[in-house]
């Protein structure tokens, strides 16, 4: 499994911080971004970035592979990953 993961989050999302315990459950390594420690300039650039994937800028939006996942969706990633 070579997807790679990419996970936007707010650093006092709970449900942002369930999805990285999940994967880390499954040894699954992903990339994060705590969008709400970011200074202005970056945090702009990425909300950017992260509305392309969701227009309703919601956390935890995970991008695995071709598969955009709003909010933590267990059943929804373990089908993403191929699991």
């Amino acid at each position: 499994m070579t997807k790679t993961i990419k996970i936007y989050t707010l650093s006092t999302c709970s449900h942002c911080k369930a999805a990285k315990k999940f994967l880390n459950e499954l040894n699954i390594p992903y990339d994060f971004i705590d969008v709400d420690l970011l200074d202005i300039e970056d945090k702009s650039a990425i909300l950017d970035e992260v509305r392309k994937y969701n227009p309703r800028l919601t956390f935890p939006t995970i991008i695995c592979g071709e598969h955009v996942i709003i909010g933590f969706q267990e059943r929804e990633i373990k089908e993403a990953l191929g699991l």
